[in-house]
């Protein structure tokens, strides 16, 4: 037999038409499922205690946020909600090694991170309520809008990305931001999401891409879109990568540290697939329970971030149950203020969907925004 000039059979040279299948995939974790350090020969937790327990305590309200948030979909006060249960840690970790220039470029479920960044969770539920058009100052709260089109966001990211890089070139004072471009594992499938990657490393953007792959791209399972882990596929398009436990807040803050930091030195991207599970459904109007092993969700409730969080704290005598105490007593009437949120979510003005289309509104536009008041006026 011929094919292409070679004989015989093609799998007669190992490894030679297949891509390396590593029996087991490095991951990179630095506290255990059990809530003990573990040792990493690359990377080093970098955090005070101090440090760790605000991280808890952020696990924490982001849970009742979304627990909260939840319920108000099911009193039918929000459209539709996003949960992010069992992603906390990705979120808190993320957040604790931004920059204070450095900008995110999220996905849908971000929730948390948004929260923690300081856009006024109104304005989140309001995303949800269908009142908010997600027009806030992004460049003021660095938190970019949230994006329902499944990996458009990435291009805008390293569009961004190379901005800052030029704004560096022109002024060597100006500040150091990156930016963190964020997509789930359904989203390394589009195309837009490769060629976002493709540009990024053609011109060593200043950007991370973090993958958040939770192993369910709504119904389907990643192995039937991807073969090879995620993070193998970034060493493709010639982006360094690695594969972190998306539950270990720890190990997330230290991927995302070092992956930042290759962006400000100039080094150009990293891809950093955070791999975890989504405990919940995709959205409140998917039931996982048609199309998922029961068993499976089980198994990872073990390795739930915020219990590994704490025990670790509590072994390092950084935490005790008068610290729980306090904290359970704050997330109630957090749980408390999201609910009342939810009602100072109002309808837009009819004129403010004219105001922020540019920085100096054209001549057309003002009167365009003429008309259209002038006629629901009449109305």
């Amino acid at each position: 037999m011929s094919v292409g000039g070679l004989t015989g059979q093609l799998t007669a040279t190992p490894g030679r038409f297949q891509p390396a299948q590593p029996v087991e995939v490095p991951t990179v974790q630095l506290l255990g499922e059990d809530g003990t350090l573990v040792q990493d020969p690359d990377f080093v937790p970098a955090l005070t205690a101090a440090q760790a327990a605000r991280m808890l305590r952020d696990m924490v309200l982001i849970r009742r946020f979304d627990t909260e948030s939840t319920a108000l979909q099911r009193k039918g006060q929000l459209s539709l909600w996003a949960p992010l249960l069992g992603q906390e840690a990705i979120q808190v970790g993320v957040h604790a090694a931004l920059g204070r220039f450095d900008h995110v470029f999220p996905s849908h479920r971000e929730h948390g991170l948004a929260m923690l960044m300081g856009l006024p969770i109104e304005r989140l539920l309001g995303i949800f309520t269908g009142q908010e058009s997600g027009d806030w100052d992004a460049e003021q709260v660095r938190f970019h809008h949230l994006n329902m089109v499944i990996g458009g966001h990435t291009l805008h990211g390293v569009g961004y990305a190379m901005g800052q890089a030029r704004d560096r070139q022109a002024d060597p004072q100006a500040d150091d931001g990156v930016s963190l471009i964020i997509h789930g594992d359904g989203a390394i499938s589009e195309g837009d999401v490769n060629e976002a990657y493709i540009f990024a490393a053609a011109y060593q953007a200043p950007a991370v891409f973090l993958c958040v792959n939770n192993q369910w791209a709504i119904s389907e399972p990643v192995e039937r879109q991807s073969p090879v882990p995620l993070y193998q596929r970034a060493w493709g398009f010639g982006i360094p990568s690695v594969r972190v436990d998306g539950n270990d807040v720890l190990a997330v803050h230290a991927a995302t540290t070092w992956a930042l930091e290759r962006a400000r030195a100039g080094q150009g991207p990293s891809f950093i697939e955070a791999y975890t599970y989504r405990m919940g459904a995709h959205t409140t109007s998917d039931d996982p329970t048609k199309y998922r092993d029961k068993d499976e969700t089980i198994q990872w409730q073990s390795r739930d971030p915020l219990t590994r969080a704490e025990t670790w704290l509590r072994a390092e005598g950084v935490w005790d149950d008068g610290r729980q105490a306090r904290l359970d007593q704050e997330a109630e009437a957090f749980g408390e203020q999201v609910r009342e949120a939810v009602h100072k979510v109002h309808d837009p003005k009819l004129e403010d969907i004219f105001d922020r289309v540019y920085a100096r509104p054209t001549a057309d536009l003002v009167a365009q925004r003429a008309q259209i008041v002038s006629e629901a006026a009449a109305r």
